[in-house]
């Protein structure tokens, strides 16, 4: 039926399946999406929103490099918020609220509008291996696709089991059919396959809700957008709501814990420790007498919210009898229960840097199937994924962001090298140089990269080295001007900060906590001059000023870090034979892989004095 022999084929398009494609189509290669059902491509399958703490990095990183997550976002958004402003600049992370429907239509739309790029709809149950090397898939119809790569990233449907109380259904998603074969034949190849849970809440009418309960949470005054591009720039927004459980809806979940598939050993396999459900939340903190919810709408023009922080497996009836005894929900309507699924993933060990399996030639993996949890982790990893699998395909070099380099980078290498035994979560305490991995930054750090693989198009690069000289003119003009103290004092006196008695820098004053360039701006000569730049150019000079020592310090230490990174190892390197290393040492790294001494200092259970003893085998 299909003769065409494609250069990739991706077999699932949740969020890690749409990059994979878009990106390795943009490459220019021949590529085939395959999807169970081509009505849910893009499906925010668990909460409607993209980003947050340490995961809208990864939005800016994927829109910088020329993938869609973040345009589709903001096309999308019903809200933006930048979180963590309180904090210092790496913190910093951007959130939209998103209309779960548009954002579901944005992506096909976007993906069909994408040149060399095709569509099949059915089931994968197996792949075509040949001489060690993946070749092509079979579909449930028995359809044999020929391609000369193939990118897993089948989310939660391997073998999904759906847990709601004591009841259970085969399935991906609620309502959707799970999908089988794939795991029994890589675990016959020799893979190694586990289990894990992740959950979903309730999702209830809105229509039924009483608000005036609630404390509103609204966006941000000025709200910004995660591309790096003209997209569009939210000019109305919904609200979010906070609201909070308490003893009475404690006391009714604790009675159906007997029925619940988490205690009574029906779910064997761990959730995501970073986004409990509400069982588990009593269970755990049982000092606690009440936990925050936040509830979201679903969309512009639908009714549906969301409950989060409710997920639950819980039975039906004791979600809804519990729910009635929060505040505003006391005559709650319920469009479907929360539920707990349960699918197979393959530990990230087995993966190269590059998401290539080790076992089996040109098979990528990226997503859910490599033990972790989010739409932005998953969408990150196939990009990668993606370009990568393009790469191999035509004889070009790998493509590998480095821990200093990405949040992507952070990601993959935890992966890979530390493996996951429960949903893997980005967050910014896991990348070591989280001052140089800033949201604002990314298309600095990584568009030329990605213009010079063929993804990124010229209007990006531009924009960035305008960006890049507009700050620079900027930061120049706020080192050189100097400031009397009759003209500071009064500014520095309406804020508490100690006043000068002589003329400094523009500069100097920026580096104090509570001053900031729109303080500055009240003195007439300095906004007439920086009231020219955008509001990206202002945000750049200014961190660059506030946190040049920091920086610096940062940049230092990736220096160091990187001289253990040029120290490659060999790939056939025998760890056995080194009777000086310890026998934890040899047996993780023999599994591990590493490529270079860095990524061998960070595997769990090498230690420092392993590492040592490898610098001298290899003649450092």
């Amino acid at each position: 039926m299909i003769s065409e022999i494609y250069d990739v084929i991706v077999v699932g398009a949740g969020h890690a399946g749409c990059e994979a494609a878009a990106a390795a189509a943009n490459l220019g290669s021949r590529t085939l999406l395959v999807t169970m059902n081509m009505q849910t491509i893009g499906q925010m399958s668990c909460n409607p929103a993209m980003g947050g703490i340490a995961k809208g990095q990864i939005v800016r990183e994927i829109d910088a490099m020329g993938g869609y997550s973040g345009i589709i976002a903001d096309k999308s958004a019903i809200q933006f918020k930048m979180l963590n402003l309180s904090k210092g600049p790496a913190m910093w992370s951007p959130r939209t609220q998103n209309d779960r429907m548009l954002f579901a239509e944005e992506w096909r739309y976007a993906l069909e509008n994408t040149p060399n790029l095709d569509f099949f709809q059915d089931m994968v149950k197996s792949l075509i291996i040949e001489n060690n090397k993946a070749v092509g898939v079979v579909t449930s119809l028995g359809i044999e696709i020929r391609a000369n790569a193939v990118v897993l990233t089948n989310g939660t449907f391997l073998n999904g089991l759906i847990h709601v109380g004591d009841k259970q259904l085969g399935g991906g998603r609620m309502g959707e059919p799970r999908a089988f074969g794939i795991t029994e034949q890589l675990v016959s190849l020799g893979f190694e396959a586990g289990r894990m849970k992740t959950g979903t809440p309730p999702r209830v009418d809105g229509r039924s809700l009483d608000y005036s309960k609630m404390e509103e949470q609204k966006g941000d005054e000025n709200p910004q957008k995660f591309s790096y591009l003209d997209s569009p720039k939210l000019t109305k927004q919904l609200s979010c709501h906070i609201v909070y459980t308490n003893e009475a809806v404690h006391d009714i979940l604790r009675e159906g814990f007997d029925r619940s598939p988490m205690f009574n050993g029906t779910i064997q396999s761990l959730g995501p420790r970073y986004c409990p459900s509400i069982e588990d939340k009593i269970n755990r903190f049982a000092e606690r007498t009440r936990h925050q919810l936040f509830v979201e709408p679903e969309g512009w023009r639908t009714v549906e919210i969301y409950v989060n922080g409710f997920s639950s497996s819980l039975p039906e009836d004791v979600q809804i009898k519990a729910m009635k005894h929060i505040p505003g929900f006391e005559n709650v309507k319920v469009f479907r229960p929360g539920y707990a699924i349960e699918y197979d993933y393959f530990p990230p060990t087995q993966l190269k840097h590059t998401l290539e399996t080790k076992l089996v030639d040109n098979l990528y993996f990226a997503g859910q199937i490599n033990g972790t949890t989010g739409y932005e982790e998953a969408a990150g990893q196939g990009l990668m994924a993606g370009i990568n699998a393009h790469n191999k395909v035509h004889e070009k070099d790998e493509f590998i962001l480095n821990r200093d380099e990405a949040y992507i980078g952070v990601l993959i290498d935890d992966l890979i090298t530390k493996g996951t035994e429960e949903p893997y979560r980005m967050f910014t305490s896991r990348a070591e140089y989280r001052l140089l991995l800033r949201q604002d930054n990314a298309d600095i750090r990584l568009t030329e990269k990605a213009y010079n693989l063929g993804l990124a198009k010229e209007e990006r690069l531009k924009k960035v080295e305008e960006k890049i000289t507009k700050s620079q003119e900027l930061e120049t003009y706020l080192r050189e001007t100097s400031l009397k103290p009759g003209i500071i004092n009064p500014i520095l006196e309406s804020i508490e900060s100690n006043p000068v008695d002589q003329a400094y820098r523009a500069s100097q004053f920026l580096t104090r906590p509570n001053i900031t360039l729109d303080k500055l701006d009240e003195i007439d000569s300095i906004k007439e001059f920086t009231s020219q730049f955008s509001d990206e150019v202002r945000e750049q000079a200014e961190v660059n000023i506030k946190y040049k020592g920091y920086i610096e310090k940062e940049k230092e230490n990736v220096a160091k870090l990187n001289r253990l990174e040029n120290v490659k190892i060999p790939e056939d390197f025998d760890y056995i034979k080194i009777a000086s290393l310890s026998s934890e040492a040899k047996q993780k790294m023999n599994k591990v892989r590493p490529k270079t001494l860095a990524q061998a200092g960070r595997i769990s259970g090498v230690s420092p004095a392993d590492i040592n003893v490898l610098m001298v085998y290899l003649g450092r």
